[in-house]
Parts: structure tokens; sequence; C-alpha cells
């Protein structure tokens, strides 16, 4: 017991740790080399007055503030990981072999998943920096481009789960298990773009930090429940990590998450609900991405067939903001909201 609390322990501190220290260097970096949007957004057409000046304000904001903050989160958890990786290869029959967390059967495919989702989402926010943002915005292709990329992702993580780690049933809480057999491929791709979809929460100084950092919080839990160690260390490395990226994001952020941060944390939560056979809970551990998410879905088709409006301005957290809610207050309850949901995903877990 003391050897698992210690291999969860020690690398989130040691990920929190050396976010902690790296930031300072990258943060040179990024504003070394201008590493902000080249472009500011274009208004919509059905933005109400009072949000108009916050956009605009905020626009004002974007034109100065790196968004590649994300490189600080997957740069921890990758060094942490290998970190331990190596040392385990090094000192074989020693406790360093102990306390390696990457293994084949909890922790291969979402920490692959998590440095290949950073690198597609650096290369969007290069695009960004380089004043393309009529691509990365404004462009089918790209979009599809981008939802192909994840499908695939899911589709390679469905057939991991299948054919390598005998994974085909979900659990049903209070209800047993549901047997899909093959269709445990589709339903892995359906849950990987749901998550993702839930991106677009990356919208206020610290608002999508604070929120999953307590989802992968409570998903490190979930793996210390399920005796899934190394599941658990990974999450706290993350949330270590994420927390480092925080620590220097709260309001006023010094710089954005970015794609190169939200793209790898929002896919590999689906992964994540799969490998703990919680993926029936994860609508509530992330209910923020899923409310976030939705409220842009509904707006969208509103106007589109009814042709009026749900929300002032969507996502959610902008129709707040347009009520006149500072972002700070949007943020803090998020975050207040996030922990609440967190923690009623973890009792559902051990309960059910």
């Amino acid at each position: 017991m003391i050897t698992n609390l210690i291999k969860i322990f020690l690398p989130t501190t040691i990920a929190f740790v050396f976010g902690i220290f790296f930031t300072p260097f990258a943060t040179h970096y990024f504003f070394k080399y201008k590493m902000w949007k080249k472009k500011l957004r274009n208004k919509e057409d059905d933005m109400s007055l009072a949000f108009q000046a916050i956009h605009e304000k905020k626009e004002k904001g974007e034109a100065s503030t790196p968004c590649v903050g994300g490189i600080i989160i997957w740069v921890s958890v990758l060094f942490t990981t290998l970190l331990f990786f190596i040392l385990s290869i090094i000192f074989q029959n020693d406790s360093f072999a102990k306390l390696n967390f990457l293994s084949r059967s909890q922790t291969f495919i979402p920490f692959t998943l998590f440095i290949l989702g950073s690198i597609l989402g650096l290369i969007d926010d290069l695009l960004e920096i380089n004043g393309k943002s009529n691509i990365t915005r404004d462009s089918n292709w790209y979009t599809k481009l981008k939802l192909s990329i994840v499908t695939l992702f899911g589709l390679l993580s469905g057939y991991w789960f299948f054919f390598k780690l005998g994974i085909h049933s979900i659990h049903i809480p209070f209800g047993g298990s549901w047997e899909l057999g093959l269709l445990i491929i589709p339903f892995v791709i359906l849950v990987m773009l749901g998550s993702f979809s839930g991106g677009i929460i990356d919208g206020l100084d610290g608002l999508s930090g604070g929120v999953l950092a307590s989802i992968f919080a409570s998903y490190s839990f979930i793996g210390i429940l399920h005796n899934q160690i190394d599941i658990a260390a990974f999450c706290g490395v993350v949330t270590g990590a994420i927390l480092a990226f925080l620590w220097f994001n709260i309001p006023p952020a010094r710089f954005y998450m970015g794609e190169t941060g939200i793209m790898p944390l929002t896919i590999v939560i689906a992964v994540l609900a799969f490998l703990t056979n919680t993926v029936l809970i994860l609508p509530i551990i992330a209910f923020l991405l899923v409310i976030t998410s939705l409220s842009s879905t509904i707006q969208i088709i509103s106007k589109k067939y009814f042709g009026k409006k749900i929300f002032r301005v969507a996502p959610l957290h902008h129709h707040f903001e347009s009520l006149g809610w500072p972002s700070y207050k949007v943020t803090m309850r998020y975050w207040v909201l996030s922990v609440i949901f967190a923690i009623i995903g973890i009792i559902l877990a051990m309960i059910s």
C-alpha cells in the first residue's frame, strides 16, 4: 500500500515541481518568438452589445498573450513519465523499477494519445501564430481533417481495447454490464469525439485548467479504487502538470492553454473512462465539458431550424459573461462545480 501511494504521489509532485521550474524558461521563449495569435477573431453577428465589449477587450489581450501554454503541461507529463521509465530500466532490481507507471495494459494508450494529441494541437496553434487562422477556424476541410484524426485515434483505441485488452462490455451503474462485442470500437470513437468537443471550454483565463484538473484528479482516485495504480499515477502526473500550468494562469492569464493543451487532455479522458470501466459515469465527472458542448450544439440547431437563440452567446460560459458576470466569477464557479461533479463521480464509481 505504501509503495502504491509513493508510486502515485512522487511522480505527481515531480510533474508539478518540474512544471513550476520549466514555466519561466518556456514563457521567455513564448514572448521572445511572439507565440500568440496574429489575427483577431471575427465578431459574431448575433453578439449582444454588452458581450461585444467583453469580446473586444479579450481580443486585445489575445494579441499579446502566448497561446501555447499547453506545452508546459505535456512537456511536464513527458518528462516525468520518461524519467521513471528510464530509471526502471537502469535500476531493474531496485525500488525504482516499481515506480514505473508506463504499462501495456493501463497507460500505454493514454500516454501515446496524449503525446500525439499534443503534437496535433501544436500544429493548430502554430498555424494561428503564423496568421493562418483562416485555415484553423474557417476551413471546412481542416475541421473535417481534425475530426478524422480524432476518429482514427478512437478507432485505434477501440481496436486495442477489444483485441489486446479484451474489453468488450461497459459497466452500467447499479445494473451489471452491457455486452457490446465489436460495437465497443465505434462506441469508443463516439465517446472520444464527444469528449473532444468539450474542448471549447477553453475560453476564459484558468477555466479549462481548473475543470480538467478536477477531472483527472477524480480518475486518479478511481484508479486507486479499482487497483489500477498505473492509471492512478498517470492521472496524478497529468493533474500535477495542469496545476503547474494553472499556477501561472490564474486570472489574468500569462498564457493560454491552446489546442496543444486542450486537445490531448480531452481525448485522453475518453480512453481513461473505458480503461476504468466508468464510461457511463464520465458524463457526470466531465459534466461541465458536456454542458459546454451541448450549449453550442443547441444554439446552432435552434438558430438554424427555429431562427432564434436559446443563449445570449454560446458556449455557456460566454452566456454568463453576457449576463454581466465577471470572467473570474464564471471561472471560480465552474471550478467549484467541477470539484462537486468529480466527487459525485468518485462516489458512484465506488458504490456501483
